[in-house]
């Protein structure tokens, strides 16, 4: 019977098209937007997974960026209501909280509108960035919602021989779709114009026209209407991050011990940033839990 030419003739269509289904790009996964207020973009399974907790800081604890924070809530409020607003690249020097901005900054807005039935909340979409080439067909499953979302990218840069930049550029403002109206794109970057220097200047050395061939890599920042910089803060503000830091979790320090304890931690680290001010409180509150629990059991 193994041997019946039909049934060995079925048998291999069977194994074509088994290995036809494992190749198919797997089908878009609708997803149901009243599950969370984040997402997370997964383009193997083309679905957006909800995150059920953010990890993120309350917008009041981001010290020594009040300007940034100002232009980026303002904008965020504005996109929530319906109004004009611009894509956002938020760059510069890293641990100054470029991505706790966004993330805190969504929570501030929907938090201002809670209990208005009027108003649907605004949802965070992270996209990873080796998923970039995927997008367009993310833009594609928000376009339709009754959602306004913000799509957001944390340490977007591209390298050598990477093209996917380009479709971002589309996504922004090339394409013949264009951004959706209720889509607005954020992205971080220690990279002004998200690209390496030293690849912008080979362009520019073997090009046939040089100027047009930087100017096609450098333009990709460009699609940002809104550019906020982020440099390397004093030592006063590092301290204020620390001070409100400590006031935040009720932390019992002198002031001269916390100033001290503070300084010589940023100067073993050799940078001062709100990550380094967070590092070093988390150390400090681990070190008084450890000395109160100790002291109990003496």
């Amino acid at each position: 019977m193994s041997d019946d030419p039909i049934h060995l003739l079925n048998s291999h269509l069977q194994s074509i098209v088994s290995l036809l289904a494992a190749l198919a790009p797997a089908r878009t996964v609708a997803p149901d937007f009243d599950a969370a207020d984040a997402f997370v973009w997964a383009q193997t399974s083309r679905s957006l997974q909800p995150v059920a907790k953010v990890n993120r800081v309350d917008i009041g604890l981001l010290k020594g960026v009040d300007r940034s924070r100002d232009l980026i809530v303002e904008n965020t409020e504005r996109f929530a209501r319906g109004l004009p607003a611009n894509n956002a690249l938020l760059w510069g020097a890293r641990g100054m909280g470029k991505s706790s901005l966004v993330k805190a900054a969504q929570a501030a807005v929907n938090a201002r509108h809670a209990g208005d039935d009027r108003f649907k909340p605004l949802k965070l979409i992270e996209i990873h960035r080796e998923d970039i080439e995927s997008l367009p067909e993310l833009m594609t499953l928000l376009r339709e919602a009754a959602y306004r979302f913000i799509v957001f990218c944390d340490d977007l840069s591209f390298d050598h021989d990477d093209t996917s930049y380009k479709s971002l550029k589309a996504v922004l403002e090339g394409g013949i779709e264009g951004r959706p109206e209720n889509v607005l794109f954020y992205a971080t970057s220690n990279r002004r114009h998200l690209l390496p220097r030293d690849m912008m200047e080979n362009e520019r050395s073997t090009a046939i026209n040089p100027g047009e061939a930087v100017e096609e890599k450098v333009s990709l920042s460009d699609r940002f209407g809104l550019w906020i910089g982020f440099h390397k803060c004093s030592q006063d503000d590092y301290l204020d991050m620390v001070t409100g830091y400590v006031a935040a979790m009720e932390l019992k320090v002198e002031a001269d011990q916390l100033r001290a304890e503070a300084l010589e931690w940023a100067t073993t680290r050799g940078a001062r940033s709100g990550r380094v001010a967070w590092q070093f409180v988390q150390d400090l509150a681990g070190r008084l839990a450890m000395a109160t629990l100790e002291g109990g059991k003496s």
